[in-house]
């Protein structure tokens, strides 16, 4: 009777604290974003936020890499300024100062994230160590805050399940460069609740982009049409069909995008694209859209990434 009655208590308890939550988070406003990695991407989400007037925490291990990423934003508002403001320069630097007066750094996430309304990771692409962070910070983070991962590839509910919040996380990936690229694909997982879902898209249109929902698939909906559609150029390249050239060329010129498959794949990162199409292979083994490229895993085992290491398919200057 005991047993029965305290699991009972646990189940309603349960539902109370979801309700709770789910409650908390329909009435937030997103204001303190805290961004845990300070590379290319998590400086980028950090501009974009300071500059629609959030409070914004940026981390990461070190502070020479903090400092880095502040210069490069800085570097960045420069180049914005110049076209927002040329004819007031006086205004463009009042809006660089403001801009940068928004983000503050530190190399302590657990105390970021006390006062946060979000925590968006922007670090490297390794489930375990994304769980980790996932796990520590739930620890530390105040009830209604919402974890969102900026992951490209992996499942965010997958991370969600190191956390005891898994109706407040979900997905927010940005696209590189942030400042410049309006798309930013929310993504929900089975756990999402409605109201986590209106938060991020709430506080993506707050930021100036365009959102657009999807579910948590591999890929979400840009990569999992873009990676098959570069692999199965490559294929068709492998198979002798056609010249790496000859068919940038003709989806160029042809189908009206701005790079060919090849010239794409170089920008993206061939180990990038390696990654990616590895990870989903050990999902789905049998699709055939994710089986592997001989040339791709040649290129990546002798160094040539594309346009980050000089060599891709293509050769570029420094």
């Amino acid at each position: 009777m005991f047993r029965l009655f305290s699991s009972n208590m646990a189940f309603f308890t349960h539902q109370i604290q979801r309700s709770f939550s789910s409650s908390v988070v329909r009435n937030v406003v997103i204001k303190n974003v805290t961004i845990i990695g300070g590379g290319q991407m998590g400086a980028g989400i950090a501009q974009v936020a300071a500059s629609t007037g959030h409070s914004v925490t940026l981390v990461d291990m070190t502070d020479d890499i903090l400092k880095k990423a502040m210069k490069g934003i800085q570097g960045s508002l420069r180049r914005v300024v110049k076209k927002k403001f040329s004819d007031d320069p006086e205004s463009g630097d009042d809006f660089i100062q403001k801009v940068m007066q928004n983000v503050s750094t530190t190399t302590n996430p657990a105390a970021a994230v006390t006062t946060s309304d979000l925590v968006v990771e922007a670090i490297v692409e390794n489930m375990k160590i994304k769980q980790d962070l996932f796990g520590f910070l739930d620890k530390m983070a105040p009830e209604h805050t919402i974890f969102a991962s900026n992951t490209s590839s992996l499942p965010i509910s997958d991370m969600a399940s190191a956390t005891s919040r898994p109706d407040r996380c979900g997905g927010l990936h940005f696209f590189n460069p942030v400042p410049m690229m309006k798309l930013v694909e929310v993504v929900a997982t089975s756990s999402t609740s409605p109201e986590t879902s209106e938060s991020l898209l709430n506080f993506t249109k707050a930021l100036g982009k365009t959102p657009v929902c999807c579910k948590d698939t591999p890929g979400f909906i840009v990569n999992r049409l873009l990676v098959p559609y570069m692999m199965e150029a490559l294929r068709l390249h492998e198979r002798g069909h056609g010249s790496k050239e000859d068919i940038d060329i003709a989806m160029k010129l042809g189908a009206g995008y701005p790079m060919g498959p090849f010239e794409l794949s170089d920008y993206v990162g061939l180990d990038t694209i390696k990654f990616i199409t590895d990870g989903w292979r050990e999902k789905e083994p049998d699709n055939p859209l994710f089986a592997p490229s001989d040339l791709l895993n040649k290129l990546v085992a002798e160094g040539k990434l594309g346009k980050k290491s000089l060599e891709g398919f293509y050769k570029y200057n420094k």
